[in-house]
């Protein structure tokens, strides 16, 4: 899985704007990967900032391609 540095990077070149990591952990999540939970997280149920709907496409879309620039298969977010 790409770091969220090169996701940030990678979302930065090719959409112009720069994703806040708890962005990042969103869409993850909605994808389907199993996160940790921070142990000061007052609420495990609630995203304080939920990732915008018209960003979560572009977030999909630089993890597609940096995962399948990491030689595994776009498929395994989907």
């Amino acid at each position: 899985m790409p770091t969220y540095e090169a996701i940030q990077r990678e979302v930065r070149i090719t959409f112009g704007f720069v994703p806040k990591t708890c962005w990042i952990a969103h869409v993850l999540e909605l994808l389907g990967k199993k996160l940790r939970v921070a142990p000061n997280r007052i609420d495990p149920s609630v995203r304080k900032y939920p990732c915008p709907t018209e960003k979560q496409a572009a977030l999909i879309e630089a993890l597609c391609k940096l995962e399948q620039q990491d030689l595994r298969p776009c498929r395994s977010f989907l």
